[in-house]
């Protein structure tokens, strides 16, 4: 029953009232806590103090807004950056690329306010490791002195320490933008309106009959939510966790980040034999939420389906992480010349590639390793400078890119990716002739390669014409794939190649033709990405030409490990406790466990342990995540379309939700725009092309551009003044 105000009540006489607490307000909601919400709250306190610089004082009085950023792991670092993770679980990027501050290059119309990247961040809290950042953030971890004297901006950090650095940003942000900012740990689950009634703030949105201020708010359901801590103008404040069932708020901001998928059918029903065959399963899903303590040792067969970025991750841990030692193969030292330790797989500087050698602590297990490619994600380099050289197209230049996709693209494959396959033969190409001149024929140069390859002739054929040793060929179509081989013993042989290779690509990547593909690669994604983003590609030709096929290619060429971290895994390789199984990986039940099939063991091999380490991304629908799940289920949202002229209809749902390309409002299935509901990020990526990609300083960021505009739409909505 309920009381005259509404309350619930016990509905026996004589037994204590319940009441249940009042629905708490504030003036912004976000939901999820990572680097999207860090950034909308750093450009509110711009907008709201444009002339005041980073680290002032908080402005006097009470705060001028009420922010409630809700995660259900961590606020200001999420999930991907939470500070209690594994510290072998590494940033693929370098130190110096990370930043939660707009600068010059990102177009936004916000006032700029420069604010330190990681680097900066880093050299700035090394005088004081135990202390509060600026005496106004989180408590410090014990860990953290030792990984900010270890940094450097060619260095690949832990993704904890990625994460302490964005925690501080959103105590630092809220103090000078007199910000009040509540965090809510905790999943939100829905979004309903709250009706209307008397506004009690000044700043409110005013009635336009001039009756009152009314407004409008909205209420956010959570499930399992506690408000742990408090960041302000009084720097950040923990606190005992405080229950919250729902948040009440004139505008929300959905800033999830990397949503999750639901288990899929086969994810289910391989969980479900695990357990009642007493066998060891785990699906996809992120690094940091898996329990790698039951993984068996002993030299045990432990299957592992997957090998991207989260591949390096798992072998790091059940390797190094079990007392396995690393070390420098040519002089069996621990630590290189430019002082970081072999087993630091976010070692950077010239020295990061070197051949390492393996000690086995015995703990660990064999890794029966394969995927659909066959091949891990190509590491990245190390340069002599630290950072790598961008590749100057030859080929597949800007303005031959914009002349391919002027008047639209239908077939990506037929109309640009015999530019791009150009280009990357080019590469290869022109660095074996520069450095490795035996392997080409006599007197071929780079305006020799870029005539043969500019006239529309088979790439793969150019260079089986212009290369002299086999185990430089190239074959376009199989970039991300390893050569067809008929057997296990020829397998061993290929892998021996492939070892040398991709070795040579990360301790000497200037004379590598494998490295110059790659960079050729992280410049023409770019180049192609913005065509993209304009709309250039028609439907099918961007969902599944671009979106399935080249943007994992481009993951798997461009967006790699550190190159420790490939050092490892080829010693690992070598030491026998990493097999390759090859491509085409096929996994089914067996009577002993888990049997798993490619094209090299078309019979196969069994374990009783089976890992899936692929991310579990999630995509609309399909997404674990139950609010975005709850608004598409309600006709609440929709899914973003985009031309298609293959289709009856005209056009091709996209995996994204759909939001208006200016406000980022949200649009519901009737195509109505709810100005009050806005998403930045992830969710909404078809829409919002690059805003998954985190931040980098000098580099136009469309992370932060987004993140600006949502707190000018959140400002103007509230009617704070500025």
């Amino acid at each position: 029953m309920r009381d005259s105000h509404g309350a619930a009540t016990s509905a026996a006489p004589g037994l204590p009232v319940e009441v249940d607490p009042p629905t708490p307000e504030v003036d912004l909601v976000i939901v999820g806590g990572g680097p999207r919400a860090v950034a909308t709250v750093a450009r509110l306190a711009a907008r709201l103090r444009p002339d005041e610089p980073f680290g002032a004082p908080a402005p006097p009085g009470d705060p001028a807004l009420r922010v409630a950023i809700i995660d259900a792991v961590q606020v200001g670092a999420g999930a991907t950056w939470r500070t209690d993770q594994h510290p072998l679980l590494l940033n693929n990027t370098y130190s110096a690329q990370t930043t939660a501050h707009a600068d010059a290059s990102t177009d936004q119309d916000g006032p700029l306010v420069p604010g330190p990247d990681l680097v900066q961040w880093a050299a700035a809290c090394s005088h004081a490791p135990t202390q509060r950042y600026l005496g106004i953030g989180p408590e410090r971890p014990a860990w953290l002195g030792a990984e900010l004297a270890a940094l450097r901006p060619e260095s690949y950090p832990t993704r904890r320490l990625q994460g302490v650095y964005y925690r501080d940003q959103l105590a630092e942000a809220a103090r000078r933008g007199g910000i009040e900012v509540w965090h809510i740990e905790g999943t939100a689950t829905d979004i309903a309106a709250a009706g209307t009634g008397l506004a009690t703030r000044a700043h409110e949105t005013a009635d336009p009959t001039g009756n009152g201020t009314v407004e409008r708010r909205r209420l956010v359901r959570l499930a399992g939510a506690h408000r742990v801590a408090v960041d302000g103008p009084r720097g950040h404040r923990a606190q005992h966790p405080e229950p919250v069932a729902a948040i009440s708020a004139p505008m929300v901001v959905l800033a999830q980040g990397m949503i999750q998928a639901e288990p899929s059918d086969q994810t289910r029903a391989r969980t479900d034999r695990a357990r009642k065959r007493r066998l060891l399963y785990m699906p996809p899903g992120m690094p940091s939420e898996r329990d790698w303590t039951e993984v068996p040792g002993d030299g045990q067969d432990v299957l592992v389906a997957g090998m991207g970025a989260n591949f390096f991750d798992v072998i790091g841990i059940l390797t190094a992480g079990r007392g396995g030692r690393f070390t420098l193969a040519d002089t069996g030292a621990q630590v290189d010349a430019a002082g970081f330790a072999a087993v630091d797989g976010g070692a950077g500087g010239a020295a990061a590639g070197a051949p390492l050698h393996y000690e086995p602590s015995g703990a660990e297990p064999r890794l029966l390793v394969g995927s659909r490619r066959g091949l891990p994600y190509r590491g990245k380099g190390a340069y002599p400078t630290g950072m790598p050289p961008p590749w100057r197209p030859r080929i597949a230049t800007a303005g031959a890119l914009a002349d391919a996709c002027r008047g639209g693209v239908a077939d990506l494959r037929a109309l640009v990716w015999p530019l791009l396959a150009a280009e990357f033969a080019a590469a290869h190409l022109i660095t074996l002739a520069a450095h490795h001149r035996h392997a080409v024929v006599e007197g071929v140069d780079e305006a020799a390669i870029v005539a043969a390859l500019s006239r529309g002739a088979n790439p793969t054929a150019v260079v089986a014409d212009l290369v002299t040793a086999p185990g430089y060929a190239l074959d376009l179509d199989r970039l991300d794939r390893p050569a067809p081989v008929s057997g296990p013993q020829q397998w061993d042989d290929w892998v021996r190649t492939w070892l040398d290779q991709e070795q040579a690509s990360i301790a000497n990547p200037l004379t590598s033709p494998r490295n110059a593909v790659n960079r050729a690669m992280a410049t023409l994604r770019v180049l192609l990405g913005r065509h993209v983003a304009a709309g250039a590609l028609d439907g099918r030709a961007r969902l599944v030409q671009y979106e399935d096929w080249f943007v994992p290619l481009g993951l798997t060429l461009a967006s790699g490990p550190p190159p420790r971290r490939t050092a490892q895994l080829l010693a690992l390789v070598r030491a026998g406790v990493v097999q390759l199984l090859g491509e085409g990986l096929v996994i089914d039940p067996d009577d002993d466990g888990f049997r798993a099939r490619t094209r090299v063991h078309p019979g196969g091999v069994v374990a009783r342990a089976l890992l899936e380490t692929r991310m579990s991304r999630g995509q609309l629908p399909g997404t674990s995540d139950p609010l975005l799940s709850a608004l598409m289920g309600s006709a609440r949202a929709r899914l973003h379309r985009v031309p298609d002229a293959s289709s009856a209809g005209g056009w091709a749902a996209t995996t994204s939700v759909d939001v208006t390309p200016e406000g980022f409002a949200l649009i519901d299935a009737a195509g109505r725009a709810d100005p009050d509901v806005l998403v930045l990020g992830i969710p909404a990526e078809a829409v919002q092309p690059g805003s998954a990609i985190g931040a980098t300083p000098g580099v136009p960021s469309p992370l932060l551009a987004g993140a600006d505009r949502v707190a000018a739409r959140a400002l103007e909505r509230i009617a704070v003044p500025v």
